[in-house]
This record gives structure tokens, sequence and C-alpha cells, in this order.
């Protein structure tokens, strides 16, 4: 994170971190002495606190996504799409397709990169099956790029397509997910903030596809 906002994630965290702290301390204080389900509440209170301590670091990206000073750089797409997966690291079984003779583009890397890499990583930790399948490839338009992400997931609701890009929405139990809910909404921040736009068609059960356009003239 940004030297920026070290100071503010750690002031914010400290009261957190003393609450975890201290459940810790009690239940050793207590030890033997706390029957199964109030050692469970512990465990459920130091849950919500990392996730408390996530969605902060998660505010503060938000906060600065597209507001960064990047420069253009001259890249080759499929280059940048195999640095993304061999750094998630699939499961064994699920299978990426990428498109062969992808364009090689002049742009602010670093926000593309952003915005891909949430994209193949959501499809992935999201996904229904360890075997699942992911296929990725591009359109080139007159004035921009556009890039499709399809996966064969669970799929998301109609009613549920704009929320997904809401700040802290996530479709799953938060007490059941590492998710914070902000991931979609730091995407859609950066790539309007580029001029460009990002769509997804879904349905349950169907899978879920992600239609992001990237202006050619760096914005």
């Amino acid at each position: 994170m940004s030297s920026q906002y070290s100071p503010v994630s750690h002031d914010l965290k400290a009261p957190l971190r003393a609450i975890s702290n201290l459940s810790v301390w009690i239940e050793e204080d207590l030890e033997g002495k706390l029957p199964p389900d109030t050692e469970q509440q512990f465990d459920l209170l130091r849950t919500r606190v990392k996730r408390m301590e996530s969605m902060i670091d998660s505010l503060l990206l938000y906060a600065r996504a597209g507001r960064q000073e990047a420069r253009l750089e001259t890249f080759d797409l499929a280059e940048l799409l195999n640095e993304i997966i061999d750094s998630i690291a699939p499961p064994e079984g699920f299978r990426i397709d990428i498109q062969p003779l992808l364009p090689t583009l002049t742009t602010k890397r670093v926000f593309l990169s952003q915005v891909l890499t949430n994209l193949i990583s959501n499809a992935i930790k999201h996904h229904n099956s360890v075997t699942g399948n992911l296929h990725i490839w591009a359109i080139e338009h007159p004035d921009c790029h556009e890039f499709i992400i399809e996966d064969d997931g669970p799929g998301i609701a109609p009613e549920h397509h704009e929320k997904v890009f809401a700040i802290f929405t996530t479709l799953k139990v938060k007490d059941s997910s590492d998710s914070t809910g902000i991931g979609l909404a730091i995407v859609k921040k950066i790539v309007e903030t580029e001029q460009g736009t990002i769509r997804l068609k879904s349905s349950l059960g169907q899978g879920t596809t992600f239609y992001v356009t990237w202006p050619k003239s760096p914005g």
C-alpha cells in the first residue's frame, strides 16, 4: 500500500488489533474453562476483526483507484495475461483458454493489470468447482479494445448485475467469505477513470461474462 495511506491504515486498524489481542488473552487466562460455544464465539470475533482490517485496506485502495500516476507502456497483452495467471496460481484442474494473436497495447499497464487481475481472480475464487473453465479474448474496435472474460461458474442473477459493482457489496454470506465486496467497485472506478466501460452478462447456473472496453488513445 502507498506510504501516503500507511499511517491512516495503522491508525484505523489499531483498535481492531487491540480487540483481537484482548480476546486471545482472555482465552489464555481461562484456558480449559470456556465452553465450546464461547470458544467458537471468540473465533468468530477474530474472523470479523480480520474482515474489518481487509475492508479498511480495500477502502483505501478504492479511494486511490485511478488517481495514482501511471506511465504509458507498450506491452504484449498475451504476456500480461500469462503473468497474471501465473501470479494467481489457479487450481490444477482449472482450465484457462486465452485467444491466440492478442494485440500489443500502449496504455497504462498497471491500471489494466489491476482490472484484469481482479476479474480473472474473481472468476476462479467464486467458481463452484476446481475444474472450471475460463475463456479470455479481445476484440479490436476503431477507438478501443474490448476484453472479454467468460467463466462457467454459478452465475449471477440479473437483479444483482448492478449491485456487484457497488462498494462493500458481496453476494455471499459475509462470515463465510473472505471477500470485502469492493474488488469490482475498484475495477469499475479504474475503467471509468480511463474513459472505458464495463458490463456483464449472466444468469444463475449459466456462468458470467464480463465485457471491458479500454480506449486505444491514452486518457
